[in-house]
């Protein structure tokens, strides 16, 4: 083990910690950003006049909102002393002059009240000069509207391979985006200080970006601006680049009152102004051998982007990379486009494109198996990676083996082949509710793609009593993230985690900060809070030693004591060392710094190793699916996931389940729906609440839920041995679609292919159960010699004559229900 992964004796990393702001959040005393306006004085509230049309020039007449009684400005593009732009890309004017979305803020009312200003929003006059508008990937496609640079990941000769495949399918994928609903809406509340300088307090997972942003909005260097968040409510990426800009305004309008700004976006504006998970479309083509082993591979990724870029590339990036997930695909070729839509603009969201990547060659395998005369576990298992082989961007999978001995022990441990024979049983016995289990597997790499971002840094202070104060470049949106630096410090200072206290992130503390995203946060902060610990310590030992008689490289530091090795012999506290450090004039603070080493990323060919280590699990999954409704309830999920050695295993445990049920959410439940029509709505949001968008709630929770952290699993050349936990579990969920699917399969003739869509809601589901019906009856009519109904066979029509059949089927099953009913 090199120095950073290994650990010391009776580490406080490892243990079971609960969160550090457990407490404050389970009794409501936890602070967010907003609650901090009711104790500042004099302060404003900004409002946004939002667009009634999805694409539109638009001409603002703001005269009308200053006679508004507590109105005191309105924020237009004539205000802005710097750069007109709330994006790093330069096509994201803060004020624009050509609406692009429905429900893009045009301009910002300040008010005295919440209230003044929203009637001073109303009060505003709107012309528009309404402009064709996309609101669909297809439409993009159709109009090809792409925006950004598109990529190609390529190995081997798959158009050659795939020529010659023995077994070649081909198709079309389709999944939809997702919205974050964090419990805190974005926030920011700006003020200028007695000097000058510009404050806010912003709910960001990027201080450091939110900063620069600010910064050239107003015109002002960095150091002039100062940047803080003490904890999120939520983030789950939504809150990588999009509160920019609403911080922009914050400070844009408390430098022209001179009085506090406090922005809040309330739940419908949250959800019709800022971006979501990006929504993919994807061709394929494969190829497959007679032992069912992939042979090659070709696709093209479309993503909906929205109506700018964001996060749009690397996002894609991303889902190219993972388009493999955890299969040998020895010809392979993936092409990537972003489409621009009159739609929010879309944004990280948790896996960051990993999931819309992986979602492509899982829903190949799903749909391809039964063709294949195998069962999807089976496909899966021949096609895992094995040690040696490589990506098709060049990085070696390292610890392979681990997917295997991962996807054994599950199986082994969820019974998995003995419930699938009693399943079938079930699923005989049963002809309107049928049961599926699948297991599915992850690898999911950890790293940033853009190489630069792969550094953090830290501030550590020892006071003269001992105690000691973190800060880092990482935000708390409720991960754990302070937990683990918390752990982390004590760790490495050799003191109890009760005298660590971590400061909120700032900018002045800590500069040049990456996002807190990738799953990094804990490998990068975690290195530089390790980094400055480790400084001091050495600088502690050399006091220590002469204050024990001992060599410097004989002290040891453990529960708050500082003795020579051995177990005999005189100890001293922490304090007791610190105060003799001071006493000699030893510095006892220290700034830490980490850089992940070893990555190299070639964007343009789309090649070389971009990630750290690869993170691994699988899930198994059982389903009971009703044939009425197609509703799906999860009776068993059983996990094991590969974190390394758990810097907090309480920690680790919680994001291992709460990544799933959010997976599950995007894959099932979620689903997001736009005005599609030519009427005066479209493009309108129309899942703009909880009632509208379908979120998991306890009652989708599995009725039995078993998770296991991989033991024996430490990563070397990761802080302290310990792997990245917040993206690669959301990905297990797959194993929830899959099992959908093998129920529904359930519902047809042997063989039979299931179409699934994504989300698989109860319609999805319902419509898939209709396909698998109508195909069954093909089938026995085929057996007994009758005449075939015409669409009856699902192998050989189109799609709009088998929606005909399955809906014939349809009504046969409602009349069979109503009729049991009665």
């Amino acid at each position: 083990m090199t120095d950073l992964a290994s650990r010391p004796r009776d580490p406080v990393v490892g243990t079971a910690t609960p969160h550090e702001s457990a407490v404050q959040h389970a009794t409501g005393a936890a602070v967010y950003t907003d609650d901090l306006a009711p104790s500042t004085a004099h302060v404003l509230t900004a409002w946004p006049v939002q667009s009634a049309h999805t694409h539109a020039v638009v001409t603002l007449d703001v005269a009308p909102a200053l006679e508004v009684p507590g109105v005191v400005r309105v924020l237009t593009a004539d205000d802005v002393p710097g750069v007109n732009d709330a994006g790093v890309k330069h096509d994201e004017p803060l004020f624009p002059s050509e609406a692009m979305y429905h429900g893009h803020a045009l301009a910002w009312v300040l008010a005295e009240t919440a209230d003044a200003a929203r009637a001073g929003a109303e009060a505003v006059q709107v012309a528009y000069e309404p402009l064709p508008s996309l609101v669909t990937i297809q439409d993009a496609i159709d109009a090809d509207s792409f925006q950004g640079i598109p990529r190609t990941i390529r190995r081997g000769d798959p158009e050659d391979a795939l020529a010659t495949a023995p077994h070649v399918f081909q198709g079309v994928s389709v999944v939809g985006g997702q919205e974050h609903f964090y419990l805190e809406t974005h926030a920011a509340l700006a003020r200028i200080d007695s000097e000058g300088q510009v404050f806010i307090e912003s709910s960001t997972q990027h201080p450091s970006e939110t900063q620069e942003i600010v910064a050239h909005v107003l015109g002002l260097p960095s150091n002039r601006v100062t940047v803080e968040c003490l904890r999120m409510g939520g983030g789950f990426g939504g809150k990588e680049m999009q509160p920019h800009g609403l911080a922009a305004v914050a400070a844009l309008g408390a430098t022209l009152t001179g009085r506090p700004v406090r922005l809040r976006l309330n739940r419908t504006q949250d959800l019709t102004m800022t971006g979501k998970r990006h929504p993919f479309h994807a061709t394929w083509t494969a190829g497959f051998d007679d032992d069912g082993r992939i042979i090659a591979l070709a696709t093209t990724l479309t993503a909906d982007g929205g109506w700018s870029l964001d996060l749009s590339e690397p996002v894609m990036g991303r889902a190219l990379c993972h388009v493999d997930n955890a299969y040998w695909i020895p010809h392979f070729v993936a092409q990537g486009r972003i489409a621009k839509t009159n739609k929010t603009s879309q944004t990280a969201f948790r896996g960051f494109g990993g999931p819309q990547g992986m979602f492509v060659i899982e829903d190949i395998l799903g749909r391809v198996a039964p063709l294949l005369g195998l069962d999807a576990a089976t496909l899966r298992e021949r096609n895992l990676y094995v040690p040696d082989q490589t990506t098709p961007y060049g990085q070696p999978v390292r610890h392979a083996e681990r997917l295997r001995a991962i996807w054994d022990d599950l199986r082994t441990s969820s019974d998995f082949d003995a419930r699938r024979a009693r399943i079938a049983a079930f699923n005989a016995e049963h002809e309107d509710v049928k049961r599926g289990l699948a297991i599915t597997p992850v690898k999911f790499g950890i790293s940033f793609t853009l190489t630069a971002y792969n550094q953090a840094g830290a501030l550590v202070h020892v006071y003269k009593d001992g105690s000691v104060l973190v800060n880092h470049g990482g935000t708390e949106m409720g991960q754990g993230l302070h937990t683990k630096m918390l752990q982390v410090a004590a760790t490495a200072l050799g003191v109890r985690l009760e005298s660590v206290r971590l400061a909120p992130t700032r900018t002045d503390k800590v500069p040049n900060t990456s996002a807190t995203a990738a799953s990094s946060g804990a490998d990068l902060n975690g290195g530089a809070v390790k980094h400055a610990c480790e400084q001091i310590r050495e600088r502690l030992a050399a006091v220590a030693g002469r204050m024990l008689e001992v060599d410097a490289r004989d002290v040891r530091f453990g529960d708050g004591r500082v003795s020579g090795l051995g177990a005999s012999g005189p100890s001293f506290t922490f304090a007791e060392v610190v105060q003799a450090a001071y006493h000699q004039r030893v510095q006892l603070w220290a700034s830490g710094f980490y850089r992940t080493a070893g990555l190299h990323w070639d964007t343009e060919r789309m090649q070389g190793e971009p990630f750290k280590y690869f993170a691994y699990g699988a899930a198994a999954t059982e389903v009971e699916v009703d044939g009425f409704t197609g509703a799906s309830r999860m009776l068993r999920v059983d996990i094991l996931h590969d974190v390394g050695d758990s810097l907090s295993p309480l920690i680790d445990l919680g994001q291992v389940e709460g990544a799933f049920v959010q997976g599950a959410g995007w894959l099932t439940l979620e689903e997001l729906r736009w005005d599609e029509t030519d009427g005066p709505g479209r493009g309108r949001l129309l899942t703009q609440s909880a009632s509208t968008y379908k979120l998991p709630s306890f009652s989708e929770m599995p009725e039995e839920f078993n998770v296991r952290l991989l033991e024996d699993a430490a990563e070397d050349g990761v802080v302290y041995g310990s792997k990245a936990v917040g993206e690669p579990p959301l990905m297990l969920a797959f194993s929830v679609r899959e099992a959908i699917r093998e129920a529904v399969a359930a519902f047809g003739p042997v063989g039979c292919s299931i179409d699934l869509g994504a989300p698989s809601t109860a319609e999805a589901t319902y419509r898939a159960i209709l396909a698998a019906q109508a195909a069954a009856e093909a089938d026995g009519a085929a057996e007994s010699g009758a005449e075939p109904a015409v669409g009856s066979s699902a192998a050989s029509t189109d799609a709009a004559t088998r929606t005909d059949a399955a809906a014939s089927v349809g009504a046969a099953v409602r009349s069979r229900f109503l009729s049991s009913e009665s």
